[in-house]
């Protein structure tokens, strides 16, 4: 096969997996077949009698990935540039651009480099592993961004995965990735094989396909919450995040946010939730009671008298030393502070809660490996800035009202981490608040895909979800992973719904990303057949 053909191939898999991926509606289960066309490039890159063939592979591959890794997440761009130069946006946005596509082009060389020395079925295993075991590593090292998670791309078709619960997101990667081996299978028996043996393996790919939409269908039309309703309002202030740094005062903001909450807030309202940075001063912590803006909440939510607010904020802690790894020197006055971003629950006592924003932005909200990088500390201290960058806690949070009722609060990126959002539930969350600034990414498909990714969150975990956005889109989200009610984007305004909590614990929440862990222990060990094949055919060739 000419390159030529091989391009068209591989671009033809990044458009198929590009028209599958959200926020395009109806078009998902091309995921089942959108990588055929890149693995008939690879069989055909096989079977030449060219030199390099590992190098045509990962070109091939890496030009799918590239392309469909870019054309979904463009928007990261505008998110960027909001806090830095263009070119030093251009510069980190290779990260999510190129770096995913990167672990994805990886996996599939691996996969290329295991045919070489096994049966095919050993080889197709090592795709499976190798692929999510990038995911993985993808999701947990310092470079973070598991934005494109193969199983990410069910969200909006949430219909067809609500066994999500007992696999997470790596239970649809697995399926994906399944189905494409046995799609691609089936079109080469159709084109080699006579008789029963043509039509098998399309037999076998339709079996894998339908019977799991099949028992999410059924699964989906039978599940029936538990009522255990609370009425909880969500605040869309649509403050234009460049002038929420200077533009307008805190206090106009405040005033804003009150005023969203009290046009809808009933007698019986016993949550309001405010979205991420909601306040921008950056307050002391350990002197909250105190502040102006919290006083100023305890005015509005004493009007409530079950009422309990959670909302996004700056806030900072000071130390007398360093006591953590991005805890930067005032040199005014010689101590340490962290600087969060932070989510905080007021309520009609005199008991406030914290929780930091765990999963932060590589490159943009936390430099990577910050302990590996510590000795640039004077060299960014210089250009204005720091290797910690913002301050994070190790575990997520749980917030408990007076009434007992526990939420998990989860602060904008960290609505992708599937599992740390189950650690939450596994701790006594009833529901989801994630608060969230969209309002960087611009009116593009960011947005989109953010919150239909929030429905598999509500899958795994059988939670409501309320979603409060700053300029959209705001949300309340069922058990099923059905919207329930959405906001407009670029609009102020406020929801309310009567949602349903749930004490209930699914298999996912439990075991978490197994599947995950499981699969990355398997690509080590098919990992390291490779280089002893290649050392046992020197040998038998001396």
């Amino acid at each position: 096969m000419n390159s030529k053909k091989t391009t068209l191939l591989a671009l033809l898999s990044a458009f198929l997996m590009w028209l599958a991926w959200p926020p395009i509606p109806f078009t998902t289960p091309l995921l089942l077949i959108g990588l055929v066309p890149l693995l008939i490039a690879v069989a055909k890159i096989r079977s030449n009698y060219s030199e390099k063939k590992g190098k045509q592979v990962f070109l091939t591959a890496g030009l799918t990935f590239l392309v469909w890794n870019t054309a979904c997440i463009y928007w990261v761009y505008n998110a960027i540039s909001a806090y830095n130069s263009p070119f030093v946006a251009f510069l980190i946005s290779l990260i999510p651009f190129g770096l995913g596509a990167l672990l994805m082009t990886f996996a599939f060389w691996l996969y290329y480099r295991l045919s070489n020395y096994n049966s095919k079925w050993i080889a197709y295993t090592g795709l499976i592993s190798f692929w999510i075991a990038m995911e993985y590593l993808h999701q947990t090292w310092e470079l973070a961004f598991p934005w494109m998670t193969l199983g990410n791309g069910f969200a909006a078709s949430h219909q067809l995965v609500q066994w999500y619960e007992l696999t997470g997101v790596y239970g649809g990667s697995l399926w994906i990735l399944l189905s494409n081996i046995l799609a691609f299978e089936a079109y080469q028996a159709w084109r080699i094989q006579k008789g029963y043996l043509k039509f098998r393996p399309a037999m076998v790919f339709a079996a894998v396909v339908l019977i799991p939409i099949i028992a999410s269908l059924i699964r989906y039309s039978s599940y029936i919450e538990k009522a255990l309703p609370v009425n909880v309002v969500a605040v869309q202030p649509n403050i234009d995040p460049y002038e929420k740094l200077g533009g307008i005062s805190p206090q106009e903001q405040l005033r804003i946010l009150s005023h969203l909450s009290d046009s809808i807030g009933q007698i019986n309202t016993e949550y309001f939730i405010w979205p991420e940075t909601a306040i921008p001063n950056y307050s002391d912590e350990e002197r909250i009671r105190s502040n102006p803006d919290y006083i100023q909440l305890q005015d509005f939510i004493s009007k409530y008298k079950n009422g309990t607010l959670i909302t996004g904020i700056e806030s900072i802690k000071i130390y007398n030393d360093k006591q953590t790894i991005s805890a930067k020197l005032n040199p005014n006055n010689g101590l340490y502070f962290d600087n969060f971003n932070a989510a905080m629950q007021v309520e009609n006592s005199a008991n406030v809660q914290f929780y930091h924003k765990s999963k932060l932005v590589p490159g943009v909200e936390k430099m990577p490996f910050p302990k590996t990088l510590a000795f640039l500390t004077p060299v960014f201290a210089k250009l204005g800035g720091t290797v910690a960058g913002w301050g994070w806690q190790d575990h997520p949070g749980v917030f408990y009202a007076q009434s007992g009722v526990g939420v998990a609060p989860v602060i904008c990126y960290e609505s992708l981490w599937g599992d740390w959002v189950g650690q939450s539930v596994r701790d006594g969350a009833q529901f989801i608040a994630i608060i969230t600034n969209d309002g960087w990414w611009g009116n593009t498909s960011g947005k989109d895909q953010h919150l239909l990714y929030a429905k598999l969150r509500a899958i795994e975990t059988r939670r409501w979800v309320v979603r409060s956005a700053n300029t959209g889109i705001s949300a309340f989200i069922d058990q099923k992973g059905n919207i329930i009610k959405q906001t407009k984007w670029w609009t102020r305004t406020a929801i309310k719904a009567d949602i349903n909590l749930n004490s209930d614990l699914t298999f996912y929440v439990k075991s978490g990303d197994l599947i995950a862990k499981l699969f990355s222990l398997v690509a080590v060990l098919l990992a390291l057949i490779i280089p002893y094949k290649k050392w046992i055919k020197k040998s038998s060739s001396k």
